[in-house]
């Protein structure tokens, strides 16, 4: 597992020092597939195991903004989310989701590395209750810090990211789940053709 996870870094690392792309543009577009998966930790149920994969579509909305270290570029986001997986004790629950609130701040990137930050929102329903005796619809609240390594003609992402899935009350349990993940894309940004 280890060797071929440093086989997998390796590929990324390799597939970086191609021609960089221009990143993030005011008007343009990005479109990533993405797939991520960890475990739970404090603050929800534990022993309980993460993996989702889906697909992005983005907006970058503004131009260059704020000083220094924190100039970047505002992009709006949505993201479908076919694949869905919980490994909890009592049994393992599939299921689908949507995140229709993605607020993601791209900063000013420099060479290859383009770094962000991100909220995200959504909705998953699964075959099972999440966690066990709660509800099957929960809604997903997710924070993440990563960064695009741009090519020609695809960057990848590599991010951790924060996971909180709750039911938000509709059942009278609540002890939501969270997971730091790790999560890495393939993708691209299309800048428009107007500008």
């Amino acid at each position: 597992m280890m060797r071929s996870s440093l086989l997998f870094f390796a590929v990324i690392l390799a597939t970086s020092l191609a021609i960089a792309q221009t990143g993030p543009e005011q008007g343009g577009h990005e479109i990533e597939i993405w797939a991520g998966g960890g475990h739970s930790v404090p603050g929800g149920r534990s022993d309980t195991g993460a993996f989702n994969a889906g697909v992005r579509y983005g907006w970058v909305i503004t131009d260059l903004h704020l000083p220094s270290i924190l100039r970047g570029r505002f992009e709006y986001a949505v993201d479908a989310v076919p694949v869905f997986v919980i490994l909890q004790p009592l049994n393992t629950a599939y299921g689908a989701g949507f995140d229709p609130l993605g607020l993601k701040w791209n900063f000013q990137h420099h060479g290859r590395f383009s770094p962000y930050l991100e909220l995200t929102g959504g909705v998953v329903f699964t075959n099972h209750e999440v966690p066990a005796y709660t509800n099957t619809v929960n809604f997903m609240d997710q924070a993440a810090f990563g960064t695009h390594i741009l090519n020609e003609k695809y960057n990848w992402s590599v991010e951790v990211r924060y996971m909180h899935v709750s039911n938000a009350g509709l059942a009278n349990l609540n002890p939501g789940v969270n997971t730091v993940q790790v999560r890495l894309g393939i993708g691209r940004f299309f800048a428009d053709r107007k500008h």
